[in-house]
């Protein structure tokens, strides 16, 4: 936010000090990382005056929408097409241009495959990822806390009643709470899945920040690394150094049958939602996963299964580590882009593909 304040007094918005104080005590009552609230936050406290706000939407789409500041906007693309009118006579035509719809740059940029991306529309979609926050599906506690119905908490009444000093107070009732539901997510580290293996891992540190108590991050590869610990930096960049210290097979192959019957000798999928992130190029028994995979199925509150190929158009998946697993896959999605990684985001909060 202070980069945002000096960027806009170099484009003569005078966002002084006091301004920026003031807009950071706005964002410490809203969402940082809705780019909405963030807007109209800047704009009631670093604006003077109106003529400041053409300038305040230009630093503003520059510095947080992936453009460099002073570029021009791209001109309307327009194409000359020959309609007859009614009043024109037998075989003649007025030349009328017609607006084409494009998409936007950010809109191009949420469906591209990451696989395809320059270095520097890379580093955006990891900037985009760092902000995202995925709900989670909520389940019920075994604990207690007070409530606006339920049961009786004749405890509690009894003791408003006692400090009202014996005159009749309300009832007080406790309900079960609820906390997040669990989400175990599987990153697989094999040579095939090197295209994508950052960015999923990047989206794990995005989860494990979202929901620390409730996110557990592993690799999959020849062998089972949970990366929980290191993904816990609130540095994007410190976390991935520190993952790539603890992985110690990185580019090889994939065993995921003998990885999952280690992840369900840990107990750590009881009642979870297991998010594997592989292509199903599986170099171990095959029987074994499908096996391991219907323990899974069994164990677990979801499976979800991401494939960064199912993004790409005619895919199938023909291969036996997907033909294996995908009768005990609930939802089976692609896992290729920023839009894919939001689609996930919300099957997490409770959605359905």
């Amino acid at each position: 936010m202070t980069g945002f304040a000096r960027t806009l007094r170099a484009a003569g918005v005078p966002a002084d000090h006091e301004r920026t104080q003031g807009l950071l005590r706005a964002l410490s009552h809203l969402d940082a990382a809705v780019p909405r609230e963030v807007y109209w936050a800047g704009r009631f406290t670093l604006c003077a005056s109106a003529d400041d706000l053409p300038r305040y939407d230009r630093v503003f789409q520059a510095y947080f929408g992936g453009m460099r500041a002073g570029r021009a906007r791209p001109a309307a693309i327009t194409v000359t097409r020959h309609v007859a009118a009614l009043s024109d006579a037998p075989g003649e035509a007025r030349d009328r241009p017609a607006r084409v719809a494009s998409a936007s740059p950010a809109e191009v940029l949420r469906n591209r495959d990451v696989a395809r991306m320059t270095a520097a529309e890379l580093a955006e979609v990891r900037r985009l990822l760092a902000l995202l926050r995925a709900g989670r599906e909520r389940r019920g506690s075994r604990r207690f806390g007070p409530s606006h119905r339920g049961r009786l908490d004749s405890r509690a009444t009894i003791r408003e009643t006692l400090r009202r000093g014996g005159e009749t107070a309300r009832l007080r009732y406790r309900a079960h709470r609820t906390r997040p539901r669990r989400v175990v997510l599987l990153v697989d580290v094999s040579g095939s899945m090197t295209p994508y293996a950052d960015t999923l891992l990047r989206l794990g540190h995005a989860l494990v920040r979202s929901e620390p108590r409730a996110t557990e991050v592993f690799s999959v590869g020849t062998r089972l690394t949970r990366l929980t610990a290191e993904l816990r930096h609130r540095d994007p960049s410190t976390a991935m150094d520190a993952v790539s210290s603890a992985i110690p097979d990185w580019s090889g192959g994939t065993r995921l049958g003998e990885e999952l019957r280690a992840l369900l000798a840990l107990n750590d999928a009881a009642g979870a939602v297991v998010v594997i992130a592989s292509d199903g190029w599986e170099r171990g028994d095959v029987s074994l996963l499908g096996a391991q995979m219907a323990r899974l199925s069994r164990t677990a509150h979801r499976v979800i299964w991401v494939n960064p190929h199912k993004g790409q158009e005619g895919y199938q998946p023909l291969t036996a580590g997907m033909r294996a697993a995908l009768p005990y896959v609930d939802d089976f999605v692609a896992g290729h882009s920023l839009a894919a990684f939001e689609e996930l985001a919300g099957l997490l909060g409770g959605a359905h593909a």
